[in-house]
């Protein structure tokens, strides 16, 4: 015996509120509603604007980044292993006198140190940077607002 399942009726979904967004003519603007926001206690909003805006760092109460610091012991780090692994090599592991010359010596060590500092630094510095900013973020819907897509020539636009 066989039953039938009836098709449920395909609905158009109800369209969901996402956020707002706000569109000024000038920058002057931009940075008064951003102290006006900022002071009203909202915490996840952003400024979009066509080219850098003086001062709206302040307005919207950013505060300053860890990421010097994030660089900053990275590259200690690098110079850490980096001299630890030359002492390793040359001074414990593999002791090999020539010439009398000490078996462990700083000023060769330099090059070595320097490289693996910057290297280690550069990894915190775009790693800290994709994190600190929470990137790749590959979909944003204000891209379907038909009035977000003026922020690159002419408006200004709070999210």
């Amino acid at each position: 015996m066989a039953t039938t399942i009836e098709q449920p009726e395909k609905t158009k979904a109800e369209p969901q509120l996402l956020g707002l967004l706000a569109e000024f003519d000038d920058p002057h603007a931009l940075i008064e509603a951003s102290k006006k926001v900022r002071d009203a206690g909202y915490s996840k909003w952003d400024t979009h604007t066509p080219f850098p805006v003086h001062g709206i760092d302040e307005a919207m109460g950013i505060k300053w980044t860890i990421l010097p610091w994030i660089v900053a012991c990275c590259g200690l780090t690098g110079g850490t292993i980096a001299v630890g692994m030359q002492y390793w090599m040359n001074a414990v592991d593999y002791p090999f006198l020539i010439s009398g010359k000490p078996l462990f010596s700083i000023p060769a060590c330099i090059p070595i140190t320097f490289e693996l500092s910057v290297l280690l630094s550069a990894f915190g510095a775009f790693l800290g940077m994709l994190g600190l900013n929470q990137l790749p973020k590959l979909y944003n819907p204000m891209f379907k607002s038909q009035a977000f897509r003026r922020v690159t020539n002419d408006r200004f636009f709070i999210s």
